[in-house]
């Protein structure tokens, strides 16, 4: 069953290397993209076009890029507003805070995109990537007894 799936998420345009896990509950697609890749498209690509392996299954991507203490440093420092927008679900606050700080980072560019499961950041300066994938939907910790 991970052949088919495999070679689709091989195909992707923006992917260097991938490697495709199907358990129970969940596929989990490993990848390391390009510099010029689209993670939402990826996503949505993998979802559609492997929409019959994949089932009702969760699909999770991890992405091997190419970041730098610099890129994550940055990016801690910037989190704290994204996960305010996020809890608050105020998602279009989220590239007006990353442009904001982005002049602590000279040569830093910033993309955001968002669909129904994910918003999606880009962060590159030029020669090294970082990509992140934010659930819109946090996920459950647990039960609480009196639910």
């Amino acid at each position: 069953m991970e052949n088919p799936l495999s070679r689709i998420v091989a195909e992707q345009p923006g992917i260097e290397q991938s490697q495709v896990s199907i358990g129970g509950d969940a596929v989990t697609v490993e990848l390391t993209p390009k510099p010029d890749a689209n993670i939402r498209e990826i996503y949505k690509s993998i979802v559609d076009q492997g929409g019959s392996i994949i089932g009702d299954r969760d699909v999770e991507l991890i992405v091997r890029d190419s970041s730098t203490p610099e890129l994550d440093r940055w990016w801690s420092n910037a989190l704290f507003e994204v996960a305010e927008a996020m809890e608050s679900k105020r998602y279009a606050a989220i590239p007006a805070a990353l442009e904001a700080k982005k002049g602590t980072y000279p040569g830093l560019s910033v993309s955001t995109e968002m669909d129904d499961t994910y918003v999606y950041v880009h962060l590159t300066d030029g020669q090294h990537d970082k990509f992140l994938q934010l659930p819109r939907k946090p996920r459950q910790m647990g039960v609480w007894p009196n639910e």
